[in-house]
């Protein structure tokens, strides 16, 4: 499947593992990213900076009850990409200050993905995007059926797992994803 949406115009891949061991993780990163090399796709992993290390991923991305962007860049060094969940522009301030080089701004719609995220209102999107000097990726419940009611919210990409993931075909749903996030994104 990795190969398939990979083939299909997904620009980076993010793991998230969070039921398996570390040992485990580590395993599903390297094989991954092995495959994301062919097509030089960025591999960023979710929650485990142990895992970048090992898996020699090109991030990691971060909650806002994980480790913070600060401790993370000492132990994933200075050339991994991090990125931080906010939801509100206060918190997306602080993750850049700390060092943040994108933010994961949502949930844009209700997900079913993680239970624990809660929509916010797509002028709070808005308003990180105009506060923040590092890129926003739109996350949770993104789909074919709503991803253009994120136009002109400032948006430098989107984040999605179901909409490709549930489909029929796959590589069809990351390709006609592709096609319409590039509607939705700023191009800076």
């Amino acid at each position: 499947q990795v190969d398939k949406i990979l083939a299909s115009g997904a620009t980076l891949l993010q793991l998230r593992e969070k039921n398996n061991s570390t040992e485990e993780y580590n395993a599903i990163a390297k094989s991954v990213k092995k495959i994301a090399d062919k097509y030089a796709v960025p591999v960023v992993i979710v929650d485990n900076a142990e895992v970048v290390v090992a898996s020699n991923a090109n991030g990691i991305h971060i909650g806002q009850n994980d480790i913070g962007p600060v401790e993370c860049r000492n132990i994933i060094g200075d050339d991994i990409i991090i990125g931080v969940t906010v939801n509100i522009v206060e918190l997306a301030l602080k993750a850049q200050a700390d060092g943040s080089d994108d933010l994961g701004v949502g949930a844009a719609f209700s997900t079913s993905t993680k239970a624990d995220a809660s929509n916010i209102d797509h002028k709070i999107i808005a308003d990180i995007c105009s506060a923040a000097d590092i890129p926003v990726v739109a996350i949770g419940g993104i789909g074919i059926s709503n991803i253009l009611e994120l136009t002109g919210s400032g948006i430098c990409g989107v984040a999605v797992i179901s909409a490709i993931f549930a489909a029929d075909h796959i590589g069809k749903a990351t390709a006609e994803l592709k096609k319409l996030a590039n509607q939705v994104v700023c191009n800076d």
